[in-house]
């Protein structure tokens, strides 16, 4: 059962890995064995999170790099290689929504900026299409490999207020089926395309819809969440390491194309 589930000695890109989620997995994951290449536009985070990594005995290089432009991943790449050799795995973690992009109060949908608008879905979707371009070429070229990217639970039922980050959601889940299964009738059938659906977790990017910024209290947006989650809490950032370490382990050889929740029951759930 180890071997079944190891990723000892893999070499995972994961980008915006200085963020809460994903350093949690990029930790865990050299851990684990497994040798990570921290990806993220913020070279402080990076730095951060690869001397964790290294104080703790693993093995992990920081890289500043702009999902968003294909010479920095590119340049990235190589990096990467130079270091440990190969490309393994890549984790498309980059992401995140706007309050520019978020109706309120003071904003309304018919007021949203295009602008803004943009910046959510190109940060989501794009910043997960490039990396999978220049990474993914790896894999194709060596004829295995494995791409996780992370959707969200609003990708399975629209939620009120983030037309943008919902949208980019979504097609990042179809990104990921139409990918996985491009992939396997052009490449390679050793190359799997997965991607997880994270619930509710609190982070910088929705801690201000959740959570009162003065008090800390839950806002009746985050009561509600709680209340449509069976559960009845929000997740925590480790949680989500099992069903990852599954996801790129031989576990799940026989897995493609699928977008796992990790909810705590949420899209289980009516309402009723």
């Amino acid at each position: 059962m180890d071997d079944l589930f190891s990723i000892k000695d893999k070499v995972i890109v994961i980008t915006g890995a200085g963020g809460v989620l994903c350093s949690t997995m990029a930790v865990s994951l050299a851990q684990a064995g497994a040798k990570i290449a921290v990806l993220d536009i913020m070279e402080a985070a990076a730095n951060k999170v690869a001397e964790q990594i290294n104080s703790d005995k693993g093995k992990a290089i920081a890289i500043k790099c702009n999902v968003l432009d294909k010479q920095s991943l590119e340049a990235a790449k190589d990096k990467v290689i130079s270091e440990f050799g190969q490309i393994d795995i890549l984790i498309n973690g980059a992401g995140g929504n706007k309050k520019e992009a978020t109706t309120s109060p003071d904003l309304s949908f018919f007021d949203l900026s295009a602008e803004a608008i943009r910046f959510v879905f190109d940060l989501n979707f794009i910043g997960t299409l490039l990396p999978s371009q220049v990474f993914g070429k790896e894999m194709a070229d060596k004829g295995s490999g494995q791409i996780l990217n992370v959707s969200s639970m609003n990708a399975f039922r629209p939620l009120t207020k983030i037309a943008a980050y919902s949208a980019a959601k979504a097609a990042i889940s179809n990104f990921t089926q139409w990918l996985a299964v491009h992939v396997c009738q052009n490449y390679s059938k050793d190359i799997r395309v997965n991607a997880i659906a994270p619930g509710f977790f609190l982070t910088e990017q929705n801690r201000f819809l959740l959570t009162d910024e003065k008090t800390g209290e839950l806002t009746p947006r985050g009561k509600t969440i709680l209340d449509h989650t069976p559960m009845g809490r929000f997740g925590q950032a480790d949680e989500l390491v099992g069903t990852v370490i599954w996801l790129l382990s031989d576990a799940a050889k026989f897995v493609t194309g699928v977008v796992v929740p990790i909810d705590g029951g949420f899209s289980a759930f009516s309402g009723v």
